[in-house]
C-alpha cells in the first residue's frame, strides 16, 4: 500500500472532513506512485488520516474515500451506491433523483444521475475512472436498470490527464427519453443534453412558482428546455413566453410543451436574453412574473467579478420588466457565488433599478443534491423568489 503523509501544516478542512487532499499539502509519498492508486494517507504525526485514490497530475492530489481502515474494492462501492440509494428513498426521491453527488456522497468526482430506469455517469478524476466497471456493476446489480450512459465529455477531465468520451455503459438504447415531475412530462436527451441531459437539481423549485403565477403574464429567461415555463402554464398562467440562445433547446422546449398539451398557453423563441431584456425593459414591456435561470457564469475565481457583474446586469433588466407588485424568480448555479454574496448582488440590482423587494422563497438545490457543511462546492444552488415593488 502506497503511504502518503501531510505536512504539519495543513488546512484545517481536511481533518474537519473536507476530502480533498492538494499536493502542497503533502510532505512525502512511501512507494511508487501509480496514477489512480488506492493510498492511505497519514498525518504528520503518523495518525491515520483515511484512503483515496492519487493522481500526481492533478492538483489535488489524492481524494479522500474513506477516514475508516477499511478495503476499497467492488463492494466498496456496492455499498456506497446502495447507502445513497437507501437515502434517496429515506427522503422520497426514487423515480429520478442524483443517485450520487460527488462529494456529498462520500464518493468525490462521481455523479450518477437516475432518470427512472435509465442511468447517467461522470467519472470526473482518473482515480474515480479506475473504478468505472465496479460503478456500473454495482448499478447493475441494485437496479436491474434499462440503460447506462457515461457523459464523460467534459473539460475537467482533461485536467486529471483523461479524455473527454461518451457512449453507452450497458447494451445500447434509445437516448431520448420521457420523464414525469410533478405531474407532467419531460423529454430528455441522455446523449446531447447539457450535462446528463436534464437539470433535477431545481424539480422542487419548480413547485415553488405555483401560486404566483396564477392568471399571470410570464416571462422566463434562459429556458433551455422550458421545465420552467412549463410548469407556470400547467399551474394556471393566462400566457407564457421562454426565450433561450439555442436554436435546439427551444425546439426541445416547444416539443415538451406539446407533450403536456400546453403549446396554446407557452411559447418558446430563440433570442439572446441579455440583449433582449435590455430592449424590452427600455421598451417598456411588462410582466407579471419574470424567471431568470441562467448557466453558470463562471468556474474559475480569476472571473468571479465579471460573473457578479453579469448576475447584477440581468436581475436588474428583469426587475424593470416586472410590474409593480409583480414578481421576479432568479436563479444562479455558479458555485463560486455563495449564498450571502448572491443575495447582496440581487440587492444591489434592485437599488438600482429603484426597486424594493420582499423575499418568498430563499432554496438551495433538491434534497437529493445534498449540501454538507464544511464543503463549500455542495451548496451551489441559489434560488429566489422576490416581490418587486417601486420605491
Amino acid at each position: 500500500m502506497i503511504k502518503v503523509f501531510l505536512k504539519r501544516k495543513i488546512a484545517n478542512r481536511i481533518a474537519n472532513g473536507h476530502p480533498w487532499i492538494f499536493a502542497n499539502e503533502i510532505d512525502r509519498v512511501e512507494g511508487d506512485i501509480v496514477q489512480g492508486a488506492i493510498v492511505e494517507v497519514y498525518y504528520a504525526d503518523n495518525k491515520y488520516c483515511g484512503s483515496g485514490y492519487i493522481n500526481p497530475k492533478s492538483q489535488i492530489m489524492v481524494r479522500l474515500l474513506t477516514r475508516k481502515k477499511e478495503q476499497i474494492d467492488e463492494a466498496f462501492f456496492y455499498n456506497k451506491i446502495l447507502q445513497s440509494w437507501n437515502y434517496r428513498k429515506q427522503i422520497g426521491y426514487t423515480e429520478n433523483c442524483r443517485l450520487i453527488f460527488g462529494e456529498a456522497d462520500e464518493l468525490p468526482a462521481l455523479i450518477i444521475d437516475k432518470f427512472n430506469d435509465y442511468f447517467v455517469i461522470q467519472t470526473l478524476s482518473y482515480g474515480m475512472e479506475v473504478w468505472k466497471p465496479a460503478i456500473t456493476k454495482a448499478l447493475q446489480q441494485i437496479f436491474n436498470p434499462k440503460g447506462i450512459y457515461e457523459r464523460n465529455d467534459v473539460p475537467v477531465r482533461e485536467l486529471e490527464g483523461l479524455t473527454q468520451q461518451k457512449g453507452f455503459l450497458s447494451e445500447p438504447f434509445n437516448t431520448n427519453i420521457i420523464i414525469n415531475e410533478n405531474g407532467l412530462k419531460f423529454n430528455v436527451d441522455i446523449e446531447n443534453g447539457q450535462k446528463t441531459g436534464y437539470f433535477l437539481d431545481q424539480q422542487d423549485n419548480r413547485r415553488a412558482i405555483q401560486h404566483i403565477v396564477k392568471n399571470a403574464d410570464v416571462l422566463g429567461a434562459f429556458t433551455y428546455t422550458g421545465t420552467f415555463e412549463i410548469h407556470a402554464a400547467h399551474y394556471g398562467a393566462k400566457s407564457v413566453l421562454g426565450i433561450d440562445i439555442s436554436e435546439n433547446a427551444v425546439a426541445q422546449a416547444n416539443k415538451n410543451a406539446a407533450l403536456n398539451k400546453l403549446e396554446h398557453i407557452v411559447h418558446f423563441k430563440a433570442m439572446n436574453a441579455f440583449d433582449v431584456l435590455k430592449v424590452w425593459a427600455k421598451e417598456g414591456k411588462q410582466y407579471d412574473v419574470v424567471m431568470l435561470d441562467p448557466p453558470a457564469f463562471t468556474k474559475s475565481r480569476a472571473t468571479l467579478q465579471k460573473a457578479i457583474t453579469g448576475y447584477k446586469e440581468i436581475n436588474l433588466r428583469g426587475m424593470k420588466l416586472v410590474k409593480n407588485g409583480g414578481f421576479l424568480v432568479t436563479s444562479s448555479c455558479t458555485n463560486l457565488v455563495q449564498p450571502e454574496l448572491f443575495l447582496h448582488t440581487i440587492q444591489l440590482a434592485a437599488k438600482d433599478a429603484g426597486k424594493k423587494l420582499k423575499q418568498l422563497v430563499f432554496n438551495a438545490q433538491a434534497s437529493d443534491h445534498p449540501i454538507v457543511w464544511g464543503l463549500e462546492n455542495t451548496n451551489y444552488l441559489k434560488f429566489l423568489i422576490v416581490q418587486v415593488c417601486d420605491i
